[in-house]
Formats: C-alpha cells, structure tokens, sequence
C-alpha cells in the first residue's frame, strides 16, 4: 500500500509541457541536462536545468514561445551602473541574491533580491542603470 501511495504521489506531480514547448525548449538548449519542468502560470512552464556548467531556468508559453532565460550571478557579477543604482536608490539593503535574465519583452535585464533586517525587496535593471517595471 505504501509503493503504491509513493507511486501515485510521484506520478500526481510529475509535470510534462506540451509537445510545442519541448521542441522549443530542445532547440534552445540543445545539450541541457538535469531538466525539470514545472508551471509558472496557467499558460506558461519552466524549466531549470544545467547548460554549458550553469543552472538556469528558462520560462516559454504554451504555444512553444519563449520568455526569458535566467541565470544566477554573483552580486559582484552585476554591472557598475546597476550595482550604483541599487545603492543610490536602496541605501543600507544589501543584494541576497542577483540573476542575468534575457526576457523577450526587455532584452537583457539584471534582478537583484535585496533585503534589510526582515525587509525583502525585487528590483530590475537595465545594464545602463534604468529600473524596468514589470
């Protein structure tokens, strides 16, 4: 009973895209490996894998078009005029975590995960320095 508890719950959770959104993604990322899919919305699935030695995790509608792709960088990775910006802009907060992240409505933008003392806040730039809104 036990197996089979643990077989339905593996399987319950298991999440496959559609066809459109694999050949995509295989095409994008041809020699991915560790692949795991999820949902991001409705509409929309990741993916988090490994590509060329680094995890990222890439986003694609339904239909197989894809979102961005972000990967994890070191805050010390941000470009200068972004890290000035975060610091004019946020005095005192400091960056817990940065990501790179080519998204098609944006080009190439740079997210900062900051926080001070229990406060967490997301923030995005252009590589010039210039918040985008989501």
């Amino acid at each position: 009973m036990f197996m089979g508890i643990a077989i339905f719950c593996s399987c319950s959770f298991a999440m496959t895209p559609p066809k459109a959104v694999t050949e995509a993604f295989n095409k994008k990322f041809p020699s991915a490996t560790k692949i795991t899919w999820g949902k991001e919305a409705a509409k929309e699935w990741e993916a988090e894998f490994t590509f060329e030695g680094s995890k990222i995790s890439a986003n694609f509608y339904e239909d197989g078009t894809w979102l961005e792709t972000e990967k994890e960088i070191k805050a010390t990775g941000l470009p200068a005029a972004v890290a000035t910006a975060i610091k004019k802009t946020y005095p005192g907060w400091t960056i817990a975590e940065a990501d790179k992240t080519e998204t098609s409505k944006h080009g190439t933008i740079y997210e900062a995960d900051l926080k001070k003392g229990a406060n967490k806040k997301g923030v995005a730039y252009k590589e010039n320095g210039t918040p985008v809104k989501e």
